[in-house]
């Protein structure tokens, strides 16, 4: 038996869950496909299942919650839309909008009630809105923000909500397909990991709790057993102000070698504290025991994100055939 057994709590057959949020130690919410929203209030013992009425042919891939009534979810595909629920998913009230059939909202990031979404390239530019009252209202970034174009082939992964994070002011989100980079505060780095096709690059992105350490998770999900080039592993040392005209302060990073990756392709990655992480995907979950610089897998069962459980050493997963698991880290 694994040294960390991946216990099952709720399965539903027909549905895929890309979005999980879990803002307390009893509050978990889950998102996915057929409108599908998933929730528990007492710690993850038991889950109810809901329908987000008028929105059953939707694919909710990410979401946000703040307690047991409040929560936000994204839609996948055009048009784009944002729902919100102060209710605990009784009723849902449209927060935001937009028909452009080039519209694709892959990822939403909330600390307390300042939010972002990143969604593909449009007009070659990456589309970021962003909300300052707990996604009530929602403004488009400038596209001076933003210190590149697009490259050609380079998009988005909506594959488990977690390709975009922030601390303090600084944003941070990975691209992945022909090209993939790291932005960070609208300026990208080429990254070493798999890419030029499109189903290669990165997915996910997590900062360790101490601020000290970055780690993205990517690879091939149509070759999910194929280990090439599939993270990255940052330290995060002091910063340094940017060149031109709006000076910001930048984090200046330092490359990890790997000792061991983990295996095949990867959708998400989490720390648990400043020295354990999960990593999951359709090839497995591992887990990396010093900073992500070397990685063990424990399970061969597919998952499509991964995310703590506050206040504990619990993580949870979910993925397809609307399987909600944990497993807890001694």
């Amino acid at each position: 038996m694994s040294q960390y057994p991946i216990h099952t709590i709720t399965e539903r057959k027909g549905v895929s869950l890309r979005g999980l949020s879990i803002p307390n130690e009893k509050t978990i919410w889950a998102s996915g496909s057929n409108g599908s929203i998933a929730k528990s209030v007492d710690g993850g013992q038991h889950f109810e299942w809901m329908s987000v009425a008028g929105y059953t042919n939707r694919d909710f891939r990410a979401i946000h919650a703040w307690n047991e009534q409040e929560a936000i979810i994204v839609a996948i595909a055009s048009p784009g839309i944002i729902l919100k629920t102060f209710d605990g998913g009784l009723s849902w009230k449209k927060v935001f909008e937009n028909t452009d059939s080039a519209l694709f909202l892959d990822a939403i990031y909330f600390k307390e009630g300042h939010g972002l979404v990143i969604g593909d390239p449009v007009n070659h530019i990456p589309f970021m809105i962003s909300s300052n009252d707990y996604g009530e209202n929602w403004i488009q970034m400038e596209s001076s923000y933003f210190k590149d174009s697009i490259l050609n082939g380079e998009s988005f992964f909506a594959s488990s909500n977690s390709n975009l994070t922030q601390v303090g002011n600084d944003v941070f989100f990975v691209s992945g397909g022909l090209k993939s980079r790291l932005w960070i505060n609208g300026s990208p780095n080429i990254l070493p990991i798999i890419q030029g096709a499109n189903s290669t690059g990165a997915n996910s992105i997590d900062i360790s709790p101490d601020l000290k350490n970055i780690i993205i998770v990517g690879g091939d999900y149509k070759n999910d057993t194929v280990s090439d080039k599939n993270i990255v592993v940052y330290d995060i040392n002091t910063k340094t102000k940017s060149s031109g005209s709006n000076y910001k302060m930048i984090p200046i990073l330092s490359q990890y070698n790997i000792i061991k990756k983990p295996f095949g392709y990867k959708s998400s990655v989490k720390f648990v504290d400043n020295i354990i992480a999960i990593a999951c995907g359709t090839s497995g979950v591992d887990i990396s025991k010093d900073k992500g610089k070397s990685w063990t897998i424990i399970s061969k069962e597919s998952f499509h994100v991964v995310q703590k459980q506050p206040n504990t050493k619990k993580v949870f997963l979910a993925g397809k055939g609307g399987r909600i698991a944990y497993l807890e880290v001694k």
